[in-house]
């Protein structure tokens, strides 16, 4: 259980899981300036920016990991592998929306969108429409910023601010949204902020508003023993020190590290989809990107589920 987390909090760009939306997108801003980059994220970096300085400016630091190799060198290569997840994780959620718009999808859901800019920068076919939901501060800013250098989305774009634990199915139709056509959805960097029966209820909804032919893409939860978790935290909060990290928080007291979760794929399968898994771990080595862990746990690592309605 989180001990910085209520059944009724909110936050901006810069406070509680707001501030993960800024590092995420800090993530993708680094990866983009490499010769060799995944993904190309032109918008991340002015997203990043605008929201001034806090954790998520290490992750612009080229020269973090080796400042932090020369205290800890375990923990210099868990940056570097966040480092890559994160590029891998974009990677792979792109390729879900492409297949989905080349197998006629023309309804898009980003749940917990934060500052994703897939809106702006996918080439989405003629006649897509792209719904974003999120706390209303985290889309004020995104629209705002990406406005002021006239920067607009590629389809039509509706965002729709309101809280997933709220009656977001009523928003989500009151904005246009069309339950009888089939639906691409992505729930990315969204299940760990929530508690296991919020999970449940999540894609209850979810598949109440999935008219056949529609496909979903998930990253799930990694759950790590308390033991494992305390041992870790103390390791970075010795290399923070040591360069110098101010941090307001401990990110992972923002998550619910819930044993009890239930597993996404299997959930799915059970309720009409098609699902299947693929380790992180696996899809990282796939594209090349995979970071060597000496103190690895398996059970940590998250999965990318994807699936279909017929």
């Amino acid at each position: 259980m989180s001990s910085l987390r209520s059944h009724d909090d909110t936050w901006d760009i810069a406070t509680s899981v707001g501030t993960t939306a800024v590092m995420v997108a800090a993530a993708r801003a680094a990866e983009t300036e490499r010769d060799d980059a995944l993904i190309r994220d032109p918008y991340a970096k002015m997203l990043v920016e605008g929201a001034g300085e806090g954790m998520w400016t290490q992750m612009l630091d080229e020269k973090v990991v080796e400042r932090a190799a020369a205290i800890d060198p375990e923990i210099a290569a868990i940056f570097e592998h966040m480092r890559s997840y994160q590029a891998v994780r974009t990677h792979f959620f792109d390729e879900h929306f492409t297949k989905a718009a080349a197998a006629g999808i023309r309804q898009v859901v980003i749940l917990a969108s934060g500052l994703d800019s897939r809106a702006y920068r996918l080439n989405w076919p003629d006649g897509t429409t792209v719904f974003e939901i999120d706390q209303p501060k985290v889309l004020e800013y995104k629209a705002a910023t990406l406005a002021a250098s006239d920067v607009k989305p590629r389809a039509t774009l509706h965002q729709v601010p309101i809280d997933l634990r709220q009656d977001w199915p009523k928003a989500l139709r009151d904005n246009d949204f069309d339950p009888t056509q089939p639906t691409a959805w992505l729930a990315e960097g969204l299940l760990m902020y929530l508690p296991a029966d919020a999970q449940d209820l999540l894609f209850e909804r979810l598949t109440g508003l999935s008219a056949r032919g529609s496909r979903i893409a998930v990253e799930t939860v990694g759950v790590t023993s308390e033991e494992r978790r305390a041992r870790m935290q103390a390791r970075f909060e010795k290399v923070a020190a040591e360069l110098g990290f101010e941090r307001e928080f401990n990110v992972s007291e923002l998550m619910y590290n819930d044993p009890d979760r239930a597993d996404v794929t299997d959930w799915l399968n059970a309720h009409g989809w098609r699902a299947t898994a693929v380790s992180s771990q696996d899809e990282m080595a796939r594209v090349g990107r995979a970071v060597e862990l000496a103190d690895a746990d398996d059970e940590a690592f998250a999965t990318f589920v994807t699936a279909g309605r017929s």
